[in-house]
């Protein structure tokens, strides 16, 4: 009885004993997972930059990161020239310069459609479509002059901030015409460059840019605001052609309508600056350069243009103007500021991230389908039938059929 008791007995001394050994076990596995659980949260960071990184850094981003960056050199060296001619020779004539673009555009694509065979040629293109590109090779040349137009009247940082409306513009069209559809990213992105557009107009102001006093600071604006207008309607029509039909149809019908309106407002306008051109090789090369510039933008544009869009094009272009400052460092004299490059790499930052997700095309909504289809298609069946006289075959067991009219 004794040895029973103690066997009985013996165990609460060790369940007692038992919480104190569970506590110590838990704070020996507190103190030996401390040190994970802190080396963790230090590694959250290092996963976050590691999903960004590999999320940003792709070839799809990286081709149009560069894609981007080679039409802003071109617009760099279209802007160079032509501040070259108009500082040094006052030669202020913009629509012979887009003239000879939109000719030399004529010459190659407007002939290569001459030459087509069957419905992609010229005459079948003037048929069906002759009205729309029209209008589109009026907006295109209207907005090429209007915005040269602008300098006259108001000053560099306005048409640098004013410039920037044709992005909404330009989204705004793309959701209703293109049925594009963006997602809150690439709104944070636009606002990301369009800060930094705003940090280099800072550092133009800092700096002490020659700016250019406008004779009519309000009438300038509003020609700024009528140039980014146009510029959108001309890229959306632009992103629709080369992304439905063809590149070569877009560039030979606005060289065609181009070389029409331009040379009429060629004519009307700038016939007296022409005259007073006093020509030589170095104005000559300037004009070739320009020319050369403006042709490469309006090859390549349409193909960067297809594989991203007309937003992404605009926003990659906004760099341009400091390809330009930075030429004019050592051609124009101007000051340097270090918000040049921290506005370069907000814009990049921007450029990227908006690059980064890209957009989609919203499916046209379906035709509502009918709730009682099926009483429908039995109704019209039963009047199709009415004139028939129905019958039922009958087979019997010994392989015989008998066909029993029900009239």
């Amino acid at each position: 009885m004794e040895e029973a008791a103690a066997a009985v007995g013996a165990p609460p001394p060790a369940t007692a004993a038992a919480p104190a050994a569970a506590a110590a076990a838990a704070d020996d596995d507190a103190a030996a997972g401390a040190e994970p659980s802190s080396g963790a949260a230090a590694s959250r960071p290092r996963r976050l930059l590691a999903l960004l990184g590999a999320k940003l850094c792709t070839w799809r981003i990286l081709k149009t990161v560069i894609l981007g960056q080679m039409l802003s050199l071109f617009i760099c060296g279209t802007a160079v020239t032509s501040q070259y001619l108009a500082d040094k020779y006052q030669v202020n004539t913009p629509m012979l310069q887009s003239f000879i673009n939109y000719f030399l555009l004529l010459l190659v694509y407007t002939t290569m459609l001459v030459f087509r065979t069957g419905n992609d040629n010229l005459w079948q293109i003037l048929k069906q479509r002759w009205w729309k590109y029209i209008i589109l090779g009026l907006a295109d040349v209207e907005a090429n002059y209007t915005i040269v137009k602008a300098y006259q009247y108001t000053t560099l940082t306005s048409v640098q901030l004013l410039d920037c409306f044709g992005i909404p513009v330009l989204m705004a069209l793309s959701w209703f015409l293109l049925r594009a559809r963006y997602r809150l990213i690439h709104f944070v992105a636009v606002a990301i460059c369009l800060l930094g557009v705003g940090i280099m107009v800072g550092a133009d102001i800092l700096s002490g840019r020659e700016e250019g006093e406008g004779s009519d600071v309000v009438i300038g604006d509003v020609l700024v605001l009528l140039a980014a207008s146009l510029y959108a309607i001309s890229n959306v029509g632009e992103e629709y052609i080369v992304k439905n039909l063809s590149r070569v149809e877009f560039l030979g019908m606005v060289g065609l309508f181009g070389t029409i309106i331009s040379g009429l407002q060629l004519a009307i306008v700038e016939h007296k600056e022409i005259m007073k051109i006093q020509w030589n090789w170095k104005i000559a090369l300037l004009f070739i350069a320009f020319a050369l510039c403006m042709f490469g933008l309006y090859n390549f544009m349409p193909v960067v243009i297809k594989v991203t869009s007309a937003t992404t094009v605009n926003l990659g272009v906004l760099t341009s103007d400091l390809y330009s400052l930075f030429l004019g460092l050592y051609l124009f004299h101007y000051k340097f500021s270090g918000l040049y490059i921290v506005s370069f790499a907000i814009i990049m930052v921007g450029f990227t991230l908006y690059c980064s997700t890209p957009t989609h095309t919203a499916e046209p909504a379906a035709p509502p389908q009918p709730s009682s289809s099926g009483l429908d298609n039995a109704a019209l069946k039963l009047e199709e039938n009415d004139g028939e006289t129905p019958a039922v075959a009958v087979q019997f067991s010994g392989g015989e059929t008998v066909v029993v009219s029900t009239n």
